[in-house]
C-alpha cells in the first residue's frame, strides 16, 4: 500500500502533466505550516526555471486542474508559486480504512535480506552496568524494526568471554585457592561437576584481580600467561572458564529480560578462536598482511581519507590476538553459519575507527562478500544531570540491576501515590511502565549524541516520556472497555468493537486522523536510517492529538451511534498502531494504571 504523501504525490503530479508541465514536479511533501495547509508542493517554482514562467502562473494551472479532485477539500496556489492543499475527510477516512484492513497497516516491506545485529558485548564474570544500557535498548528496536520490515533477522549477543579479565580471574582464584585440582598439572581425573565459586563470589574476584594487576606487574605477567594457557587450551583452566560462563551466563540472560531483550545467538570471542590461525595464514598467502615493527598487520587507508586511518594490527609482536582480530574472524564464522547481507554492528561511538578498519580489512581480504552491507551505528554516553558519564551516588559505574530496580521503585510510589491500587497489580504494572521509562528515555534521542538520564524526567507521566505514552495507550483502553460494558448492558453488541474509520466530525478528530496516517513512513525512515528515535517521534505526535481529541470531545456520551462508533473505531485504530510502535521499541503497556 502506498503511503499518504505518495499517493497525493500521485494525483498532484498527474494534474501537472495534464497542465501540460512534466509530472516529476508533482512532489508533495508536508506543509511547515499547518496553520496554514496540511500538505505542500514547491514544483512550480523548479518548473519556472525549465519553462520559462513565473511559478504563480503554473502553480494556478495545476490548481486548476485539480480543482474538482475529490481527495482535496482545498487546493490553492499562493505567491510566489507553493501549492497549498488540505485533504478532503473522504479521502483521510478512506486512506485509514484500508491502513486497518491491510497487513502492518499498508507498510510496504523491503526486499527481504539476512541481517545480523550485534548488540551486546558484554564481558562474562562482570554484572551487566549502565554502560551496557544503550546497546542492549538500542540494538532490540533495530533488530524488532528489521523483522518488522520483513527481513530475518538475528541478534547477537557477541560474549567477551576470551580477554585478560579470563587469565585474571583464574590468577586470582590461583592465589586464594592453590589446592584446587584445576591447577595441578598432574591431575587426570574429572573437573567438579560444581564451580569453586557463587556468583557473588565471581563478581568480587574480577574487580580484586583487576585492581591488583594495576600494581602488582609480577601478578600480571602471571595473568597474561594464564590466558595465553587457556587459549591454547590448558585443560584445567578451560574446565575453569566453562564454570565461569556457566555461572555468568544464566545471570546475564536475567538482566537482559528484565529490560525486554533477548538474543538469538549467545556465542563469544573464544568461539572463533580455531578460525583464527588459517584466516592469518590466508590473509599472508594473499599477501594482504605483512610485519610491521614486529607486528602483522594490514593497510587499510584510502586515497580520500580525510583523516590518518592507521594499518589493522591483527597480531600483537608476541603472537596474540587482538580484539580486530576476533571481529574479523566473527565475521568470518558468521559468513559460514549465516552468510549474512548486512551486519550492524550498535556499540560505542568511540570505537568508530575500530570498525573503519575492521570493515575495510573484512572487505580487502575477501572475508565478507562484497555486496554485503556493514554499518556501525555509534551511540552516544547516557551521562548524569552533571553532563559527565552516569554513576551511583558514591561515584562508582552504576549496576544495570540496580538502575532498575530504583526506577522500579520510583513507579510503584508515584502510582500507589495517584490511587488506590492492589500492592501485586501494582508491583507489576511498576515493573511495566519501568522498563518502559528507561526504554523511552533513551531511544527518543538520536542514538550518536549524548544524553542525559534524568530519573525525574524520564518517569513523568507528562511530557515526552514512556509513562507519558503508556497512560495514553491505557486511557484509550479504558474507554474501549467501557465502551463494550455500555453495549453488554444495551443491545446485545454484534462483531466486537466498531472497525469502521468515519469521516472527521471536528478539527481535532482530523488532526489525530492525519498523524496516524503517517505510520508507514515514520516506519520505512526508522529502519532506513536505523534510526528508532524516528518512531519515538510520532507516536509522540500521535498521543499529543489524541488526548487533544479526548478533551475536545464527549466520546462515550454522545448520543448519536454513528457518530461514536466511528469515533471508537478510531480509537482502535489508534490504539493498535500505538502498541505496534512500542513493541518495535521493545517495551509493552499495562492494561490499567
Amino acid at each position: 500500500m502506498k503511503t499518504i504523501l505518495e499517493q497525493i504525490t500521485d494525483i498532484v503530479s498527474e494534474a501537472f502533466g495534464k497542465a501540460g508541465y512534466d509530472s516529476t514536479y508533482g512532489k508533495v511533501g508536508y506543509s511547515n505550516r499547518p496553520d496554514l495547509c496540511e500538505y505542500q508542493c514547491n514544483g512550480a517554482m523548479a518548473a519556472a526555471k525549465t519553462y520559462h514562467k513565473a511559478p504563480i502562473a503554473i502553480a494556478e494551472d495545476v490548481a486548476g486542474a485539480l480543482s474538482d479532485n475529490e481527495a482535496f477539500s482545498m487546493i490553492s496556489a499562493v505567491p510566489p508559486g507553493f501549492l497549498n492543499i488540505r485533504l478532503s475527510k473522504g479521502f483521510l477516512a478512506k486512506y485509514l480504512n484500508e491502513m486497518k484492513e491491510s497487513e502492518c497497516f499498508g507498510l510496504e516491506k523491503s526486499a527481504p535480506v539476512k541481517i545480523i545485529v550485534d548488540y551486546g558485548g558484554p564481558n562474562v564474570a562482570k554484572p551487566l552496568h549502565v554502560g551496557h544500557l544503550r546497546a542492549a535498548i538500542i540494538g532490540e528496536s533495530v533488530k524488532r524494526i528489521c523483522r518488522y520490515m520483513g527481513n530475518e533477522v538475528i541478534g547477537d549477543v557477541h560474549l567477551g568471554d576470551w580477554g585478560l579479565q579470563m587469565g585474571l580471574i583464574i590468577t586470582e582464584l590461583k592465589s586464594r585457592q592453590p589446592d584446587l585440582p584445576y591447577f595441578d598439572d598432574k591431575y587426570t581425573g574429572q573437573y567438579p561437576e560444581e564451580p569453586p565459586f557463587t556468583l557473588s563470589e565471581l563478581e568480587e574476584i574480577y574487580p580484586s584481580a583487576s585492581a591488583r594487576s594495576k600494581e602488582d606487574e609480577a601478578f600480571r605477567e602471571e595473568a597474561l600467561s594464564a590466558t595465553k594457557q587457556l587459549q591454547k587450551g590448558e585443560r584445567g583452566y578451560r574446565a575453569l572458564w566453562q564454570h565461569i560462563i556457566d555461572v555468568s551466563v544464566p545471570d546475564l540472560k536475567r538482566n537482559y529480560a528484565e529490560l525486554m531483550v533477548d538474543f538469538d545467538w549467545w556465542k563469544g570471542e573464544s568461539s572463533v578462536d580455531p578460525l583464527i590461525a588459517p584466516m592469518v595464514d590466508d590473509m599472508k598467502k594473499k599477501g594482504f598482511a605483512h610485519e610491521s615493527e614486529g607486528a602483522l598487520v594490514v593497510d587499510v587507508a584510502e586515497e580520500s581519507d580525510t583523516k590518518e586511518v592507521p594499518p589493522c594490527m591483527i597480531l600483537k609482536s608476541d603472537g596474540a590476538a587482538l580484539y580486530t582480530t576476533t571481529d574479523l574472524a566473527t565475521l568470518l564464522d558468521r559468513r559460514q553459519t549465516f552468510d549474512p547481507d548486512r551486519v550492524i554492528y550498535v556499540v560505542d561511538k568511540r570505537q568508530d575507527m575500530h570498525f573503519v578498519q575492521v570493515f575495510r580489512t573484512a572487505r580487502k581480504c575477501g572475508i565478507v562478500r562484497e555486496d554485503t552491507k556493514l554499518d556501525f551505528l555509534g551511540f552516544g554516553t547516557m551521562n548524569g544531570k552533571d553532563g559527565k558519564p552516569f554513576k551511583t551516588r558514591e561515584g562508582g559505574v552504576m549496576r544495570l540491576e540496580r538502575l532498575i530496580g530504583e526506577i522500579k521503585d520510583t513507579m510503584y510510589k508515584k502510582i500507589t501515590e495517584n490511587h488506590p491500587a492492589d500492592p501485586e497489580e501494582a508491583k507489576k504494572t511498576s515493573e511495566t511502565v519501568a522498563v518502559a521509562a528507561i526504554k523511552y528515555g533513551d531511544l527518543s534521542n538520536q542514538a550518536t549524541k549524548d544524553y542525559i538520564f534524568d530519573v525525574d524526567k524520564f518517569t513523568s507521566f507528562e511530557g515526552n516520556t514512556g509513562p507519558y505514552i503508556l497512560y495514553t495507550i491505557v486511557r484509550i483502553k479504558s474507554i474501549l472497555a467501557k465502551y463494550t460494558e455500555s453495549m453488554r448492558s444495551g443491545e446485545e453488541q454484534k462483531g466486537g468493537l466498531p472497525r469502521t474509520v468515519a469521516e472527521a466530525r471536528n478539527e481535532a478528530e482530523k488532526a489525530l486522523m492525519l498523524e496516524i496516517s503517517k505510520f508507514s513512513e515514520a516506519v520505512t525512515g526508522a529502519y532506513e536510517e536505523i534510526a528508532p528515535h524516528r518512531i519515538c517521534a510520532y507516536i509522540y505526535d500521535v498521543c499529543n492529538e489524541f488526548n487533544r481529541f479526548y478533551h475536545e470531545t464527549r466520546i462515550l456520551a454522545e448520543e448519536d451511534e454513528r457518530k461514536k462508533s466511528g469515533w471508537i473505531a478510531l480509537l482502535v485504530l489508534t490504539k493498535e498502531i500505538l502498541e505496534k510502535c512500542i513493541d518495535l521499541l521493545g517495551f509493552e503497556a499495562p492494561d490499567r494504571m
